[in-house]
């Protein structure tokens, strides 16, 4: 019997109509193509079709001449819309037919489920099946999976609730895929960078490129530019996992060479983690007085479990006299500088560690627009300060974008400047 190669290059297809609208997000393909890499099935692209016979057969025919698994999610229901089964019966030359033992099983489930009224015919949909294809079993819904066999090829259908689609994959992914696959999996990891832009990262990174493609030419590397940091991507599909840690571990290092203590996460962590775990480290507890960020830095650190070791206190302080009433910030100085100004930044700063009490302050001013700017401090201009009873950073910012942009962004900016004096407190 011949061998069947290897599954190695994947497209997906997120299938409904609501999916092209701004209030649905396709969240099926990033679980689908975290699945497929770890058993080296590389996702080539993704796409997201409507509710369109004609235009999912296009897709899918057109996706079929460039991999070797074409995966669907979505369209198996009941109703005239769910067009995944017709499509992918065209676009594959394969007839349709009902599957007696599925409508069975629908018939079944839907009287378990204690309704007085018969199943509605249309549910026979559900039970219409490409020839050839093997049926994959729902155990948390109605729409059975298909598995079709095309040339050295596969199509697989999956449900589009996602409750019901990541079991059915899991169990994909331990059975049938694997046994499809080299078993050399994609291994991934992310340096997140703080205090450059993207070009900056990549000009310095560029001459490593070349010597990690020489070492392990299956090494990829990829610049992904966040607001308020950078990412630098990394991976390889390699012999091992171990072979692949260490090349993987071998860029990293590089990286962090080159970069210095720009390149706060090797690890996956975010940066309130790394801040968390540095003030663990240190035995320091924190105090944040937040006006234009709104408690998004005081959140974000509390977000991560084991928070309540070292965050103290938080006290937003929006209007100037909230400044002076419960940070002590001198009205005077609000005069004299304005509210949006590094000495009023430090004062807040101090005024939450003393009230706290806290080890470390961090004072942050701002304004996030879209109005409030003048020529002198516009939009996106931002105060921060970090102080402890030895140290004193502060530092104005010019950030681009929304208010939502602008917060972020500050709030980046200011755990960055922790992280950055706590590194210095060695």
């Amino acid at each position: 019997m011949a061998r069947v190669r290897p599954l190695t290059r994947a497209a997906i297809i997120a299938v409904g109509s609501e999916l092209l609208t701004p209030t649905k997000l396709d969240t099926n393909s990033l679980f689908i193509t975290d699945r497929l890499n770890e058993l080296g099935i590389d996702v080539a692209t993704k796409a997201i079709v409507g509710d369109d016979r004609d235009e999912l057969v296009h897709v899918a025919s057109a996706l079929l001449t460039r991999v070797d698994l074409l995966v669907l999610c979505g369209g198996l229901g009941p109703t005239d819309d769910d067009v995944t089964r017709d499509a992918v019966a065209i676009a594959l030359g394969r007839s349709l037919a009902e599957d007696e033992a599925i409508t069975a099983r629908l018939r079944a489930r839907f009287a378990a489920r204690g309704f007085t009224m018969p199943m509605p015919e249309n549910n026979r949909r559900q039970a219409m099946v490409p020839a050839g294809a093997r049926v994959i079993e729902n155990t948390r819904g109605s729409a059975p999976g298909l598995w079709i066999d095309y040339d050295d090829r596969v199509v697989l259908l999956l449900p589009g609730p996602p409750r019901e689609l990541k079991p059915m994959l899991t169990a994909l992914a331990e059975g049938s895929l694997r046994e499809r696959t080299s078993g050399v999996p994609i291994v991934r990891r992310v340096v997140r960078i703080a205090g450059r832009i993207e070009s900056q990262v990549d000009e310095v990174l560029g001459p490593l490129y070349k010597e990690w493609s020489a070492r392990n030419p299956s090494v990829a590397a990829t610049i992904l530019a966040q607001p308020g940091s950078i990412e630098l991507h990394l991976s390889t599909r390699v012999a091992s996992a171990a072979e692949a840690k260490a090349s993987l571990d071998n860029a990293v290092s590089d990286t962090v060479s080159a970069i210095g203590p720009d390149a706060y996460s090797t690890d996956g962590r975010l940066l309130e983690e790394i801040v968390g775990g540095l003030l663990v480290e240190r035995g320091l507890r924190i105090g944040v007085a937040e006006s234009c960020t709104g408690g998004l830095i005081s959140s974000r650190l509390t977000d991560v479990p084991g928070s309540s070791r070292y965050v103290d206190a938080s006290i937003v302080t929006y209007s100037n006299q909230s400044k002076s009433d419960l940070l002590d910030v001198a009205s005077s100085l609000i005069d004299a500088h304005g509210a949006v100004s590094e000495p009023v930044a430090a004062a807040m700063a101090d005024g939450i560690r003393a009230r706290a009490p806290a080890d470390i302050g961090v004072g942050v001013t701002g304004i996030a627009g879209p109005s409030g700017g003048t020529p002198e401090k516009p939009v996106g201009t931002v105060a921060i300060a970090v102080t402890t009873p030895a140290a004193r950073r502060v530092r104005t910012f010019r950030f681009h974008g929304e208010r939502a942009q602008v917060k972020f962004q500050a709030a980046q900016s200011a755990l960055d400047m922790v992280r950055r004096l706590l590194l210095d407190m060695r």
